[in-house]
């Protein structure tokens, strides 16, 4: 069983690393970046309490919410998806982005 997994893993990430544009890649590590801030605020949440939840709350929600907009950034730009987003650029996926 491990052994499947393993060879899983490892023919995902030649694939990633061989497939990949590079703006994927950096927004890719962006989005890891975002997922572990936010489970490192949820893991202090759950483990010290939330005395001061205002801040908490508001790190958390940023997170997730930069996290989401990532995530459609990422589906936008993504070159597999050209025929959902027809007359629109990657540059112009950025900016909205940016907007937001």
């Amino acid at each position: 069983m491990s052994v499947s997994v393993l060879s899983v893993v490892s023919r995902f990430l030649e694939e990633y690393v061989s497939s990949t544009p590079q703006r994927l890649k950096l927004l890719d590590a962006y989005l890891l970046y975002i997922l572990l801030t936010g489970t490192m605020q949820f893991l202090y949440c759950m483990l010290f309490g939330t005395f001061p939840f205002n801040p908490f709350l508001s790190g958390f929600t940023s997170c997730v919410g930069s996290f989401i907009l990532g995530v459609c950034l990422q589906i936008q730009i993504n070159p597999q998806n050209k025929g959902y987003f027809l007359g629109i650029s990657p540059e112009r996926g950025f900016c909205r982005l940016s907007l937001c």
